[in-house]
């Protein structure tokens, strides 16, 4: 009988326990069926149709996916929310959660910051400045720039440019007298390279650049690179094309966060957005070759355009332009001069295992395509 009533009540123990996971369950279940999403509205610096604006979709879109739909970002283009110069302030107070743009925007700010995307970075490419932003102290320089000057953002530095051309002309430039009073648009410390070889310098977001060069307020431009300028319309004002140039030869991206919205993720939508941005940055540079290349061939076969080398000459300027400049702006600036100091020390390293290691593509390239004389 005793064994009876302990079998009972074994079965009763059971069922009720089964019972209340069932319950626990159903609790549980729409808690995880209805996460929370967070939503962050991010503008970028650019227009909706040029290229740069697709490179910051495509970031968004990988955090979206990646977090499952518990992130989402929605960009909206320059001008949406703030001008594309405001981008920064309105990052930081909280008017906009987050955005993509260029260092060298903020040359303004403090004209250290703009060592990240102007000048010839002692002969180091894109992605060597990249590399010592992330392994040379060049994070911790830049954050240490924002903070000083009270910016509650939190930033991220992706996707290595080409080297940009020297821009877009009326008639070729042969050599630096050439480019002596020329009414031209660039940003960033580029801007003092110009003034100092003689040109009118005036900084101008991507979107009015064009339409400056057609009522004649600019003669010259530049602005990144042969998809951009192409969709901004750069060869309906304009048919030469200078390639090559030390003034922006190492850009690269930025993407900000409202410093308290990012430091409110949890620690996987943190690592989400850090693994987005480096897989966006190896995307970027794929993409870049493939749509850039396909560009520079079409602007030649469909719409007369005419592109030649930038002198020699010109390249030099540049250079002792760039001496100039950055040994007045390391006197009066200690952060350019600390900024500075550690590009150089990475770069004299870097930049001589890179040329000493690489060999010439195009010695190769000319092998198979140059022809023969």
């Amino acid at each position: 009988m005793t064994d009876i009533i302990n079998n009972k009540k074994r079965r009763d123990f059971i069922k009720g326990t089964s019972a209340a996971a069932v319950g626990a369950g159903t609790l549980a279940f729409p808690m995880i069926a209805t996460a929370q999403t967070t939503s962050l509205r991010f503008q970028s610096t650019w227009p909706s149709k040029d290229i740069f604006h697709e490179y910051a979709t495509d970031f968004a879109k990988k955090v979206n996916e990646m977090s499952g739909g518990k992130l989402k970002i929605e960009v909206l283009p320059a001008g949406a929310v703030v001008k594309a110069f405001d981008l920064l302030d309105a990052v930081s107070k909280g008017t906009l959660d987050g955005g993509h743009g260029v260092v060298a925007y903020w040359y303004g700010k403090n004209p250290a910051v703009a060592l990240w995307g102007s000048g010839p970075a002692f002969g180091m490419d894109a992605n060597q400045v990249l590399a010592w932003h992330n392994y040379g102290g060049g994070k911790q320089l830049l954050d240490e720039i924002y903070d000083s000057l009270n910016l509650e953002v939190e930033s991220f530095l992706y996707g290595p440019m080409p080297t940009q051309p020297l821009g877009w002309f009326k008639k070729p430039v042969k050599g630096p007298q050439d480019l002596k009073g020329l009414k031209y648009r660039t940003v960033g410390l580029s801007i003092d390279i110009f003034t100092k070889m003689g040109l009118a310098v005036n900084a101008l977001p991507g979107g009015e650049i064009v339409p400056a060069m057609d009522r004649g307020l600019l003669d010259a431009a530049e602005f990144n690179n042969a998809s951009s300028d192409r969709l901004l319309g750069f060869p309906d004002v304009a048919k030469v094309c200078m390639l090559q140039s030390f003034h922006q030869a190492s850009e690269q991206f930025e993407i900000l966060f409202n410093k308290k919205k990012y430091a409110g993720l949890s620690a996987e939508q943190k690592a989400i957005i850090k693994y987005a941005a480096e897989a966006s940055s190896a995307e970027m540079s794929w993409k870049a070759i493939d749509r850039y290349s396909t560009d520079y061939q079409e602007m030649q076969t469909k719409q007369g355009v005419k592109f030649y080398k930038t002198p020699d000459t010109i390249l030099k300027a540049q250079l002792q332009a760039w001496d100039e400049v950055t040994k007045a702006k390391s006197e009066e600036n200690a952060t350019f001069k600390k900024v500075f100091e550690s590009m150089r020390n990475f770069a004299k390293r870097t930049a001589k295992w890179q040329n000493d290691t690489s060999v010439d593509y195009k010695m190769a390239y000319n092998f198979y395509f140059g022809g023969k004389k």
